[in-house]
């Protein structure tokens, strides 16, 4: 009875403050990310005061929370997106995939972690934070704008290559071989295949099966398909994020909808309960002594990825000033990098790395609104600086559509504000 009382105290006072940091970050303008890290830091081992009672239910909802985001994120496309976005935009995602998971690979590497870290750092340093990019999109008013497709379109191409990516992850930590590594990376592609092309011919069937006027009918049929599914993929070493991301595909207009709307604030409680539970198993006084390397990747990959949407957007014929915009709203990391880097945390594979990832993520989800905001004008002030002095050039002719709204409102509303 003791037990279980201090289990409520402990896990309202958890919720409750979840609940005061996220209504801070709101006023101040700003992802929560950050201030929901620091929460788990002081409530985890060497904090200021360490959780007992309700640590193993916090690790249960940070499991559900990584689910319920990879579900929500499946739900924001259709199979059909997906497949368009990998024939078009393929090269923009080759590149961003070299630029961006390089460093972090090097960098493990650098500091003696050995192949496997190596993998792992590499996606925490090539995923940025679809959550966090959307948000920023919406509060700077660029939805409409003629680089926000290509933005998008590099995001559907990560979360899309999450899907190869994170079997790959689970094998390698799991210390399979070779030969069990490609039949798993081969079970995750062939389900992930099968689902898409499921989704294209039968998305409607699947959908009309799932569909329910009544939300409490759907909340529950949605819910439990996914956390079935996501028991399965993790069964079949495949990853339980995958198969909730494969589920959340599968299901389109109506039920999409419905879905998300009945699932966003379940989603946003486990999701914060998720990133405690990572902050609660990083020791504060271990991430000092990897700040330096963290502050050098961050640096580094701030970077790649404003080279990389900068490249990508050019390539679609947007202006010079668009192009800046279109890399800095890419370079805020958040939630996947969280994520990937949970799994190595898990396995225990490298002490430092769980540390490492978290001082990396809370610099750039600070620094991305920055860079998405002053990227352009800080690139056209130093271009100018450096352009010979004579007659004003004439503005670039897509600039004042760019500025104003283009007409690809489309394409950017497959990304909501609330993502």
């Amino acid at each position: 009875m003791h037990s279980s009382a201090v289990f409520l105290i402990e896990f309202g006072a958890i919720i409750l403050g979840l609940g005061l940091l996220g209504r801070m970050a709101g006023r101040l303008k700003f992802s929560p990310i950050p201030l929901y890290l620091l929460a788990g830091l002081a409530f985890g081992e060497g904090g200021l005061l360490p959780l007992g009672a309700s640590e193993e239910f916090v690790a249960i909802g940070a499991e559900i929370g990584v689910i319920l985001l990879l579900l929500m994120l499946g739900l924001e496309y259709t199979a059909t997106d997906l497949v368009t976005n990998l024939k078009t935009q393929y090269p923009a995602g080759l590149v961003d995939g070299a630029l961006n998971a390089l460093p972090g690979a090097a960098m493990a590497l650098l500091l003696g972690w050995g192949p496997v870290a190596a993998v792992v750092l590499a996606g925490v340093t090539w995923i940025s934070s679809s959550g966090v990019i959307a948000k920023v999109l919406g509060d700077l008013g660029r939805l409409g704008n003629r680089e926000t497709p290509v933005v998008l379109s590099i995001l559907v191409l990560e979360d899309l290559a999450m899907a190869v990516y994170l079997p790959i992850v689970t094998a390698l930590l799991a210390g399979a071989g070779l030969a069990a590594g490609s039949v798993t990376l081969a079970i995750a592609l062939g389900v992930a295949g099968l689902v898409l092309f499921v989704a294209v011919r039968y998305g409607r069937l699947i959908s009309r099966f799932v569909s329910s006027d009544d939300p409490e009918k759907l909340l529950l049929v949605v819910l439990g398909l996914t956390l079935l599914v996501a028991g399965i993929a993790q069964q079949l070493q495949v990853s339980a994020a995958v198969g909730a991301f494969l589920v959340g595909i599968a299901l389109s207009g109506e039920v999409a909808e419905g879905a998300h709307n009945l699932l966003s604030p379940l989603r946003d409680l486990f999701a914060a309960v998720f990133f405690v539970f990572f902050g609660l198993h990083t020791d504060p006084t271990s991430i000092p002594p990897v700040l330096l390397p963290a502050l050098a990747l961050a640096v580094v990959t701030a970077g790649t990825k404003i080279a990389t949407g900068y490249w990508a957007a050019r390539r679609n014929g947007i202006s010079a000033k668009g192009s800046w915009r279109a890399g800095g709203t890419l370079v805020a990391r958040g939630e996947f990098s969280i994520v990937i880097a949970g799994l190595a945390v898990s396995a225990g594979i490298e002490p430092s790395l769980g540390p490492l990832a978290t001082a990396y993520v809370l610099i750039l989800v600070v620094i991305g609104p920055l860079t998405a905001r002053y990227t352009e004008p800080v690139a056209s002030w130093v271009i100018a600086r450096r352009r010979p002095s004579g007659p004003a050039s004439a503005p670039e002719p897509q600039a004042a559509a760019e500025e104003s709204g283009g007409a690809h409102d489309e394409l950017a509303d497959t990304v909501r504000h609330d993502r």
